[in-house]
């Protein structure tokens, strides 16, 4: 995976990058895989519940298998492809019996590659097995927060997270964050990092990128009538005139903790992401 470097042809292409689609093997998607997308532009019953969104470029969804569930069937990599609604790339597998499903392509799985899901699987990149059969300091991704529910942490590109300890049927993760935090040894996970390591590194270089993604502009609270944001208001440009920012319906914003203290998950969390790397 590499980025490319736009020739400055134009305002909107200086300074942009984009993705070589190098890794990209097959163009068209399995259509056995895909479900339409209907485009809700951020609205509940038409009222606005998500500010900023709409448009965008129309995309189908790709039917990924986070549970991989076909155990002790090996497949391989027929093809790796891309997916617009994710960063990362997702791979083709062909089992042995005859299905097909995509999974997260991780960072090095190549076509032809052989992958499988079991508890007796080799420490091989994109094979898929249960933490307590995973030595300690391995890399991995997509994995479950719970035995059989999918997975649920590291799915984005270039995520990583390395197995630190297991004790009391817990395995200890070292999240992308920062953070720390048990999961159930039994829990599922994939060997290697989510590919398309580079993704975090594009340069959009003009707004028109942006839509294209679904995203409308965004405008500073300070520029706003006092009807529209607390930041609102004012005779030139004026600071925020209380004790600190707010966000448009009053709350507290910009580092204030919003994670509720009696959250049942609070106590997998040995380590939080804002108490620095160990």
């Amino acid at each position: 995976m590499s980025i490319k470097l736009y020739k400055p042809t134009s305002p909107g292409r200086r300074n942009s990058s984009g993705h070589s689609f190098s890794e990209i093997t097959k163009k068209k998607p399995e259509k056995n895989l895909l479900v339409s997308k209907k485009k809700h532009a951020g609205r509940s019953r038409g009222k606005i519940s998500v500010r900023h969104r709409g448009g965008g470029h129309k995309r189908q969804l790709r039917i990924l298998d986070f549970n991989r569930d076909k155990f002790d069937i090996p497949g391989k990599v027929a093809a790796i492809e891309y997916d617009p609604s994710r960063t990362a790339r997702i791979a083709l597998i062909n089992y042995i019996d005859g299905e097909k499903r995509y999974i997260l392509a991780s960072d090095g799985l190549n076509v032809g590659d052989e992958v499988i899901s079991s508890s007796n699987a080799p420490i091989a990149n994109g094979n898929c097995l249960p933490l307590i059969n995973i030595p300690l300091g391995t890399l991995l991704h997509a994995i479950e927060l719970e035995p059989g529910k999918g997975a649920q942490l590291g799915r984005s590109a270039g995520a990583a997270i390395r197995l630190i300890a297991k004790e009391s049927g817990y395995a200890l993760l070292r999240l992308p964050s920062g953070e720390i935090r048990k999961v159930l040894e039994r829990c599922q996970a994939t060997i290697g990092i989510v590919g398309n390591l580079e993704s975090a590194q594009l340069k959009l270089g003009k707004a028109g990128r942006n839509r294209h993604r679904g995203r409308r502009p965004q405008v500073r609270g300070s520029v706003m009538n006092p009807n529209d944001h607390p930041h609102g208001g004012g005779e030139g440009k004026s600071p925020v005139g209380m004790a600190g920012p707010k966000t448009p319906w009053g709350k507290p914003a910009l580092g204030f903790k919003t994670r509720k203290k009696n959250k049942n998950s609070n106590v997998f969390i040995v380590r939080r992401r804002n108490q620095g790397r160990r």
